[in-house]
């Protein structure tokens, strides 16, 4: 029978039985080619099997690190003590149908119509998921009060509150989105015309200094 094209010469096997002249001698050229391709393709599919188990222990071992780590919590303007407080504050509301909520009331001036403000805020539907927020950005969002670059409900909002204010601003769906907001990667849909809830905090009035006000 015709021996397979990858079976081992006997010398290979049974090296201690034969010394290195009679594998020489009894060791053919096609033989020692076959040997040699045989030997290559064996150390590759060890070379590949040991590959494979350290790239799976590898991707294991990430996977168990990505599953340990906690999911930060989205930064808030108001934490659970001031949330406490809330429960207890006054509502108000304006005739257009907007209510707030004052956390701090602040001291310095309010900001005049056509001045612009840097605010900082923190955007959520009604069931408290955050959809948008200028702290994960890293700076205060600028804006004109009373251009209507921003939504109805929080130009009106923050045309009454004084710098180093903070408040929340409950929106009904007439002042928020008219159109809605799509869902991004973590982030919740906003449906048309569906109320939402701003944190918003008066950081200062670009060009406005607090003493143009006493």
């Amino acid at each position: 029978m015709a021996s397979s094209p990858c079976m081992p010469h006997p010398c290979l096997v049974a090296r201690a039985s034969c010394d290195s002249s009679s594998c020489s001698s009894s060791f053919s050229a096609p033989l020692r080619h076959r040997a040699v391709k045989c030997s290559s393709a064996s150390a590759s599919r060890r070379e590949f099997s040991l590959g494979s188990s350290a790239f799976s222990l590898l991707s294991l071992a990430g996977f168990a690190r990505a599953e340990s780590i906690p999911t930060e919590a989205p930064k808030q303007l108001c934490d659970n003590a001031c949330e406490s407080e809330l429960e207890n504050a006054p509502m108000v509301t304006t005739p257009s149908g907007l209510q707030y909520k004052d956390i701090v009331l602040g001291n310095g001036p309010s900001p005049p119509i056509g001045f612009q403000v840097a605010a900082n805020y923190v955007a959520m539907i009604p069931s408290g998921q955050v959809f948008d927020s200028s702290l994960e950005k890293g700076a205060p969002y600028i804006f004109r009060v009373g251009a209507g670059s921003v939504v109805k409900g929080l130009d009106e909002g923050i045309s009454t509150m004084k710098v180093g204010g903070k408040r929340r601003l409950y929106i009904p769906g007439s002042l928020a989105f008219p159109r809605g907001l799509n869902a991004a990667a973590g982030r919740p849909r906003v449906l048309p015309n569906t109320p939402v809830v701003f944190d918003v905090s008066l950081e200062y009035i670009p060009g406005l200094s607090d003493t143009d006000f006493e």
